[in-house]
């Protein structure tokens, strides 16, 4: 019966900025992963052909920037629920 009581008395902008930090959280455990393997396949390939490292480098980086990429959106949906009234119009 408490419980109750203490979710009817929690607010829009707790549940609203609940789900900011939740889209931001789960937004980016895939560019996390997707970075953190590319890093790890990257150094595998560098350890067994070392001669090759400057062009694996090359395609590790722009490979982690399109992961990256990936990442922002994520950050402008929690940003852009998080900036939004109840009216659904932006604070300025």
């Amino acid at each position: 019966m408490e419980a109750l009581l203490v979710l009817a008395n929690i607010s829009d902008a707790a549940y609203k900025y609940l789900g900011a930090g939740l889209a931001i959280g789960l937004g980016l455990i895939g560019p996390g992963i997707g970075i953190g393997l590319l890093g790890a396949s990257a150094m595998s390939s560098i350890g067994r052909n070392p001669e090759a490292a400057s062009s694996i480098q090359t395609n590790m980086i722009l490979g982690i920037a399109f992961a990256e990429a990936l990442g922002i959106y994520p950050l402008v949906a929690a940003i852009m629920i998080g900036s939004y009234s109840k009216l659904g119009h932006p604070k300025i």
